[in-house]
């Protein structure tokens, strides 16, 4: 299984030419694809950010468009959730002194616990986690 972190979700979701380069490998690809929970949330915080920044309510209505758009684009997508077994390693990590962003240890201790390639441009940090395996597709 491959799981999309979220510069992958944004960069496919806006046909960027990373993101097309990536849509292309994906559907080489003969493995199952899904992104996260967290993935969501922190797609979801962005626009909702957006919305609350903006109290013209007619420029509200293209936001509200895009963040439509952007549900059904996210719906596209399995999304594995935060269970105990993800919390139980997001814990033992943290317990390790594993120091990287609470949102990235949550993305990664989902994925471990699905024992699924992450797909992220953040190498530097995922990397920090024992058995994470993950890699760049956007390069």
């Amino acid at each position: 299984m491959l799981v999309l972190d979220t510069n992958h979700l944004t960069e496919l979701g806006y046909g960027s030419r990373a993101g097309k380069q990536l849509e292309r490998r994906l559907l080489e690809s003969d493995e199952k694809i899904a992104t996260t929970i967290v993935s969501v949330e922190e797609q979801l915080r962005g626009w909702l950010a957006l919305i609350a920044k903006h109290a013209d309510v007619h420029r509200q209505i293209e936001i509200y468009a895009a963040l439509g758009d952007r549900l059904e684009f996210l719906s596209s997508f399995e999304t594995l959730p935060w269970e105990k077994p993800s919390a139980d390693l997001f814990k033992t990590f943290r317990n390790q002194g594993i120091r990287i962003g609470t949102m990235d240890l949550k993305i990664a201790s989902i994925a471990l616990s699905h024992d699924a390639m992450l797909l992220t441009r953040n190498l530097v940090d995922f990397s920090k986690v024992t058995g994470l395996r993950c890699e760049n597709w956007l390069e």
